[in-house]
């Protein structure tokens, strides 16, 4: 899988092989330029790590049947296994978040901590009605209505209409680059049957979700049963963001992580 690593700058520059890990883990796109908006703030204190998922951007592959958030689970494992990371913490979007926490159940030591944004431990019927609208469109070969589609979930209203020049840049680059049909249908299923309901409380990470009450995609209370049944987890609810707010309010989202993760930075680099 195609992968970055991003050193630590500024207060750390000189202290970089004691700088904790920090893995994101990007959305049903699976891009690692999804984090853009982070990375600034998060190279302050930590080596980041983002990759494009297997069939997705530079990770080009066919995905099987079957193909589940499991098998990603398994293959961020094996390209952390290769960087010989045997710790991380790991901030997850949507997809990204079902991957941390089906890691979080195979191999509970790797993660420090885990971050879910927007995510999910069951299939829900608005999510479920979101993605058929998405599904119908492919296969009736209308990819401009599904990238625009894509936009509505993604964003709130007044932030289209603010940002309405750059998206539609944005959408004709994604027409011409558009990911292969049947991988993202593959990933669609995925997450669409992900259900580790009856597990949860086996997983003893330390776990901050962060939710939105605006986001069209996810209902923010499905982060709310993720804090509610989860044994070591905290929950932070925004009003505003959208399903993507790592990217519509990136200062607030950064302001959550990094305080959130503070402790560890003072104890891992003391």
């Amino acid at each position: 899988m195609y992968y970055e690593i991003h050193e630590p700058v500024g207060a750390n520059e000189a202290g970089n092989e004691d700088a904790p890990t920090l893995v994101l883990s990007s959305g049903l796109g699976g891009s690692a330029n999804f984090w853009k908006p982070q990375l600034e703030a998060l190279t302050k204190n930590f080596r980041v790590i983002t990759y494009d998922h297997l069939g997705t951007g530079r990770s080009p592959a066919a995905l099987p049947k079957g193909y589940s958030i499991a098998d990603m689970a398994d293959e961020l494992l094996a390209l952390l296994d290769s960087l010989d990371v045997t710790e991380c913490h790991l901030i997850g979007h949507a997809l990204g978040g079902l991957v941390g926490l089906e890691l979080a159940l195979k191999r509970p030591s790797m993660l420090t901590s885990l971050i879910p944004i927007n995510a999910w431990s069951c299939p829900n019927i608005h999510s479920a009605r979101c993605f058929n609208i998405r599904k119908a469109l492919l296969a009736a070969g209308d990819k401009a209505a599904f990238l625009q589609m894509q936009t509505l979930i993604l964003y709130p209203p007044d932030w289209i209409v603010e940002h309405a020049e750059a998206l539609q840049a944005e959408e004709a680059h994604l027409l011409a680059h558009f990911p292969d049909e049947a991988n993202l249908l593959t990933r669609i299923e995925a997450l669409t049957t992900f259900n580790i309901d009856d597990r949860l409380s086996g997983i003893e990470t330390d776990t901050f979700i962060i939710a939105d009450r605006d986001d069209l995609l996810v209902p923010w209370k499905r982060s709310q049963i993720l804090a509610a049944r989860l044994p070591c987890a905290a929950l932070s609810v925004l009003d505003y963001g959208g399903h993507a707010c790592t990217v519509t309010v990136p200062n607030i989202v950064n302001d959550l992580i990094l305080t959130h993760l503070s402790g560890y930075v003072s104890e891992e680099t003391s």
